[in-house]
């Protein structure tokens, strides 16, 4: 109780600090408009053909002087840095259109090359096929057209400057990039992982909101970041490998449910037999807090809050249509193993109910006098958050740790091998 009043006082104290935390987060969910062509993602397109669609105005309708060209060749030239392959981006034609001198040509080469570089600095390079249990909605596209960049590179003059803004925000995007320069070029194992999540990084908005919480699966670790610095962060369980793999999702914190409630899963209640359990044992669903209704012949199956409820003491209302959620657990031993890929999917995190108040304080919810008398009471409460709060639950397996170090996490669901392999491919796109 003293950590968390002093907690309350200390976070208040940060948003007061930083009137823009709120605006950061709108304008990076901000919603992508479908009528917008530059954000049709390739891994919708059928394989070979090009991974962003650039409109004809954007590939060879604005002008191109030659400074301008060399400015793009140069940043081809310098692309590995950031992971990518400098002949994805043709070079050589860029190269053959400059020497031809200003005119169609060039303006559609570099028109396009220039899409095909934003394209894949904002959104990221590896085809959506190619990302495994990938349900994430990255703004970017919307936020920062093709189009506009185009136009703002050609205007300004910095068309390396208006990519470059185009990387990931986060410190461990440039941490990896460090890494990746100080890689010798024959250690040709580590040097793809870091591209890789080079990569991932870019599936995520590139602003990830002023207050935001990250889970990295690989790693079981929660994290919630305040102004781009770690307030705290918390073990996790994540899903087993198979179909209980936890997938790559981003949605809203909108509420947060205390002393809450779990209706179970069909795959539970019928494909583990738990229906037929709790109608066969009264007594025993009873003490478990479990009541079971029938409709026809079908089964449902719901936990009251209590002691042994399977979500513990909170759990996050984050509407999404996979029912993935980060939850508390009465198993709280579980957090003390090295492999807690254990859950049916869902996110449990330690010391949940501190987090839960945590979020209610940022989220202009109650403090923590009032959350805890809900707690206490035992009864099913819904905790609405004026602030919502953006949760990433992404998939690095090179991340940084608590302590800043670079560490490799187990690929536990096998989702490298895809990405690594889209890396390594010659790009088909034509120009």
């Amino acid at each position: 109780m003293a950590y968390l009043r002093h907690l309350a006082l200390a976070l208040g104290a940060a948003i007061i600090a930083a009137p823009a935390l709120a605006t950061a987060q709108s304008i990076a969910y901000q919603p992508v408009l479908e009528s917008d062509a530059v954000m049709v993602m390739a891994a919708q397109l059928p394989a070979g053909t090009a991974r962003r669609v650039i409109p004809p105005r954007v590939a060879g309708d604005l002008s191109w002087p030659v400074e301008h060209a060399q400015q793009l060749l140069e940043v081809i030239a310098g692309i590995a840095a950031e992971g990518l392959d400098p002949a994805d981006y043709r070079p050589d034609e860029l190269r053959a259109a400059l020497a031809a001198g200003e005119g169609p040509r060039l303006d559609a080469v570099a028109g396009t090359v220039f899409g095909w570089l934003a394209a894949d600095l904002r959104d990221g390079h590896t085809p959506l096929a190619d990302r495994r249990a990938y349900l994430m909605e990255d703004p970017d596209a919307g936020l920062l057209p093709t189009p506009e960049l185009l136009e703002r590179a050609l205007a300004s003059g910095d068309v390396a400057g208006v990519l470059r803004g185009l990387n990931p925000a986060h410190p461990d995007y440039a941490t990896l990039r460090a890494e990746l320069a100080a890689t010798p070029a024959a250690d040709t194992r580590r040097r793809a992982l870091i591209r890789a999540n080079m990569d991932r990084w870019r599936w995520l908005p590139r602003e990830l909101g002023g207050i935001n919480v990250l889970v990295n699966v690989p790693e079981y670790m929660v994290r919630l970041s305040i102004n781009g610095q770690t307030a705290n962060s918390y073990r996790a369980i994540v899903g087993t490998p198979g179909r209980n793999a936890t997938p790559q999702l981003s949605e809203m914190v909108e509420g947060v449910i205390l002393n809450p409630t779990w209706t179970v899963p069909q795959s539970i209640v019928v494909g583990e037999g738990l229906g037929r359990r709790v109608l066969a044992n009264p007594a025993w669903a009873r003490s478990m807090g479990y009541t079971a209704t029938r409709s026809g012949g079908a089964i449902s199956v719901v936990q009251q809050p209590g002691p042994r409820n399977s979500l513990g003491l909170m759990k996050l209302d984050m509407p999404n249509s996979h029912a993935i959620f980060l939850h508390d657990t009465p198993s709280r031993g579980l957090f003390n193993q090295a492999n807690r890929a254990l859950s049916h999917g869902c996110v449990r995190v330690e010391r949940a109910l501190e987090f839960a108040m945590t979020l209610s304080i940022l989220g202009g919810g109650p403090g923590v006098e009032e959350a805890m008398a809900i707690s206490r009471s035992g009864d099913y409460t819904r905790v609405p958050l004026p602030r919502q709060i953006p949760v990433y639950i992404a998939y690095f397996t090179l991340g940084v740790n608590d302590a800043g170090e670079l560490v490799e996490f187990g690929d536990i669901y096998n989702r490298d091998a895809p990405v690594l392999a889209s890396l390594a491919r010659a790009d088909t796109r034509q120009l």
